[in-house]
């Protein structure tokens, strides 16, 4: 019997949602969701991308080419994490120990972050494949920062399992996610001293806003007891590891089909959330300051969908809750692609966010339900590899249609935007697939 097996059976039985919430390892877990969103939303989703805009576009052509930067930047972070994320949930399964390696990968991309404020207002004239040294750096933290703060969360997700039982894991799923969406509202306390120009001016604040909120995790939440070591084994030789898994798949079909939906669900997700800022302001006419509140709103949504969705998947079974998810992502999707004007956009930003804080919520907990407890960590470990193969795909892709066709102007981002609109589509056709069972609460 494993340490988690162990400690669910220890477990009360039900606690009280205030008790569950409020207790220091759960709220200090869900302060890492916090921490970490306020570098995704201000850095992945909204300065970085502003930033490249200010610094590349200046007109409909070279908006075009600034959204192939972001996306392939993006792109490049997630090929890294395809290499090593299975590896992680092997080094999971071996040692029991996540806060172990979650604080260092956390604290690199905190000061790549940091890094970012400093490299971005360096003048000079020397320039390396045809891009200034200072953006060139930038990037180059970027890439930095995002590989590390998606490489801790492969840590941080596989922790849950050791906060909750099989009831409580739901809603303290969507106790965590909504959380760390109440993240974005504090990262964005930094726009009014950037406001609408000098956008790199929000990279050291995020990086110093990110640290705060990680120490709760880094001195509170206490990893479980380590396992004995059998035979000491090199970190590559986890790739066999995950050979033998692959060889397995009859055995786990139903982890397997929903790893393959999660591939295309999150490679819409993750891609739209990256080219969302620059998108609203070519097709639809947003302002810095009239898409920051259409990102509070849309934050607020995903607040919303978080809690709303942990109680629905409890009620109605995580694959359920999957499938609705997916739905409201693909009608967000049709409304953003058909938007002739700034109200339906507002309608597909409300929408999209439901669809971003509900669809990890119920996918944590489908990965959970179905996958076995001595294998948890490299099944999370592969989740992240499917997701990041995702994430590279999906960004070039769109960055790719909107190179080609960038001549066409704001019609390569809707045929662009219109490609992740597929991916939904054909993900959908992988889940409702997947072998299922409710578990009985």
């Amino acid at each position: 019997m494993s340490n988690g097996d162990i400690m669910r059976e220890v477990q009360p039985t039900e606690r009280k949602t205030m008790a569950l919430y409020f207790s220091l390892p759960i709220l200090s877990w869900a302060l890492y969701d916090f921490a970490n969103t306020i570098f995704s939303s201000n850095i992945t989703t909204i300065f970085f991308p502003f930033y490249l805009q200010e610094v590349i576009g200046d007109n409909e052509v070279l908006n075009q080419i600034a959204s192939t930067f972001i996306t392939y930047a993006n792109a490049l972070a997630s090929f890294f994490l395809v290499l090593f994320s299975p590896l992680f949930g092997v080094l999971i399964d071996r040692t029991n120990q996540k806060k172990k390696y979650l604080v260092p990968f956390a604290l690199i991309s905190i000061i790549a972050t940091i890094l970012m404020g400093v490299f971005a207002p360096i003048q000079a004239d020397t320039q390396i494949l045809g891009l200034p040294l200072g953006l060139l750096l930038v990037l180059a933290a970027f890439v930095v920062a995002k590989f590390f703060f998606n490489s801790s969360l492969v840590f941080y997700d596989t922790m849950i399992s050791d906060i909750g039982n099989e009831r409580e894991i739901p809603l303290i799923s969507g106790y965590g996610v909504a959380v760390g969406y109440l993240g974005t509202l504090v990262g964005l306390t930094v726009y009014p001293f950037v406001g609408n120009d000098n956008f790199h001016e929000a990279f050291i604040p995020t990086g110093i806003l990110y640290l705060l909120f990680s120490l709760p995790i880094f001195f509170f939440f206490k990893d479980q007891p380590r396992k004995a070591v059998v035979e000491k084994k090199s970190f590559l030789s986890g790739y066999g590891e995950i050979l033998q898994t692959f060889k397995e798949m009859k055995k786990h079909k139903s982890i397997f089909l929903f790893m393959i939906a999660y591939f295309f669900f999150n490679d819409a997700i993750a891609t739209a959330i990256a080219v969302m800022a620059i998108y609203a302001s070519a097709i639809v006419g947003f302002t810095t300051g009239m898409f920051i509140l259409l990102y509070l709103v849309s934050t607020i949504s995903s607040i919303i969908g978080s809690f709303l969705f942990g109680y629905i998947t409890k009620r109605i079974g995580a694959k359920s809750a999957v499938t609705m998810v997916a739905t409201i992502l693909i009608i967000a999707l049709i409304t953003a692609v058909l938007a002739t004007n700034q109200g339906l956009f507002w309608i597909a930003g409300s929408l999209y966010g439901v669809a971003m804080g509900a669809m990890w919520v119920t996918s944590r907990t489908l990965i959970v339900e179905l996958t076995p407890t001595d294998k948890r960590g490299q099944f999370f470990g592969l989740f992240a590899f499917s997701g990041k193969i995702s994430s590279i795909i999906g960004p070039l892709i769109y960055g790719t249609i909107t190179l080609v066709l960038a001549e066409h102007g704001n019609i390569a981002s809707r045929i662009a935007l219109s490609s992740l609109l597929l991916m939904v589509i054909i993900g959908l056709v992988f889940h409702v697939r997947v072998p299922y069972q409710k578990v009985k609460i």
